[in-house]
């Protein structure tokens, strides 16, 4: 702090009395001015979660056996969160065998035992993705894979609605008409997309499949917003110590619901591995990738972009699984598509961007335009109203490394 000034660490902004609002509008600036390198990052991890995200529900139906699953889909659930505990005990080896003269081992117990009450948030995101992962596979049953990831792109806004609640992100007009446009396109989509004849839960299948729809929207909305927010909030963890507690916390919750099965239907439903086939195998190693790449998105991106990353994925898994399995690709699907991406334009241009406000002495940030070296190396990990009091972090390493160096 210098003459009542709280600098970031990341942007070199200056904020007087660093609110929850103060710290938001910081965030949203910096995210305008973000460095090459965090745009390469960006880049790449788009690309990486579209090839993901579209493979994720063809693998998903592929793993059906005359419209079924012969798997039990919590014993794959289990199996991902384990392979991402692995990947995460391995990095933070590599990670460890590379620190500096003088730094603590991430391994070491009072590290570890630290760094486990300060995340202990995490198991709040691990338990819904626990019930979220299960979803995946029920809302298969009742609709092809690209109406999947269409149903999927909802949570879009729900997100935004959160982001601003919990997180006091803020949007413009213009970001608020391009997420209404995305709801619109996933419209067009779904129109005459409920397979007939079929039914849920007894219920007839419009209303079962359109609960499980509001189920699957809400409860990973959550999750993503709670994830931003405990893994940003401490910043100064490293991802792969934040990554073995959500995803040690996740496997937790699946070995719970195994062993819950298995009192009602007997010792043989803890055999995990009974009905698997090498395509649920690509499907554990897919969804493990994809939790992990998730992980960076949270913490260095943005939710939001995760999001539309994978409404970009639709468009992969509408081809795909038109090819591979005969769904045909309807000019609504064609025509909704179109509109996402309009919607997405709009919503990342650069005239959508929140105009400053006047601020008064209280509220005033002032930039530092003359940090070029900000700029070369920072990461945008502010997570604007960490807390209602949104205590601005000052002093953490700003660069903090996505891989070990």
């Amino acid at each position: 702090m210098q003459n009542g000034m709280v600098e970031c660490s990341v942007c070199h902004s200056k904020l007087l009395s660093p609110t929850s609002r103060t710290v938001s509008r910081a965030y949203d600036r910096h995210r305008t001015d973000v460095s090459s390198k965090s745009r390469v990052l960006n880049i790449l991890l788009v690309v990486g979660d579209c090839i993901l995200v579209g493979l994720q529900p063809i693998l998903v139906y592929m793993s059906k056996v005359d419209g079924k699953f012969m798997f039990s889909p919590i014993s794959v659930n289990f199996l991902t969160e384990a392979a991402k505990v692995i990947f995460a005990i391995v990095m933070l080896l590599i990670q460890g065998r590379r620190k500096k003269v003088g730094e603590k081992s991430l391994l070491s117990v009072p590290t570890f035992v630290q760094a486990a009450q300060n995340n202990v948030l995490l198991a709040v995101p691990a338990l819904l993705y626990a019930i979220n992962n299960y979803l995946k596979f029920i809302m298969q049953l009742y609709f092809n894979p690209a109406t999947v990831k269409m149903l999927s792109n909802l949570k879009v806004l729900v997100i935004a609605i959160l982001l601003k609640i919990i997180m006091k992100r803020q949007f413009s007009i213009i970001q608020w008409e391009a997420l209404a446009l995305l709801l619109i396109g996933i419209s067009v989509n779904q129109l005459k997309s409920l397979p007939e004849g079929t039914t849920a839960l007894g219920l007839p299948v419009d209303t079962g499949a359109y609960l499980y729809t509001l189920i699957f929207v809400t409860v990973p909305s959550m999750a993503s917003v709670f994830n931003e927010y405990a893994l940003k909030s401490q910043f100064e963890t490293s991802i792969y110590l934040q990554n073995l507690f959500l995803y040690g916390y996740g496997a937790m919750f699946n070995f719970l619901a195994i062993l819950g099965i298995a009192i009602f239907k007997g010792p043989s439903s803890l055999d995990i591995l009974q009905g698997h086939s090498k395509a649920t195998m690509l499907l554990i190693c897919n969804n493990a990738a994809q939790g992990i790449l998730s992980s960076f998105f949270f913490k260095y991106a943005d939710t939001i972009l995760k999001k539309y990353s994978s409404t970009v994925a639709t468009i992969f898994t509408g081809i795909a699984s038109a090819a591979l399995f005969g769904h045909a690709l309807t000019i609504n699907f064609i025509l909704g598509i179109s509109i996402v991406f309009i919607s997405m334009h709009q919503f990342f241009s650069p005239l959508s961007k929140i105009k400053d406000e006047p601020q008064n002495v209280n509220f005033e940030m002032i930039d530092n335009q003359n940090n070029q070296r900000s700029k070369d190396t920072s990461f945008v990990n502010m997570a604007a109203g960490a807390n209602e009091d949104a205590s601005h972090r000052v002093g953490c390493d700003e660069k903090a490394p996505l891989l070990p160096h």
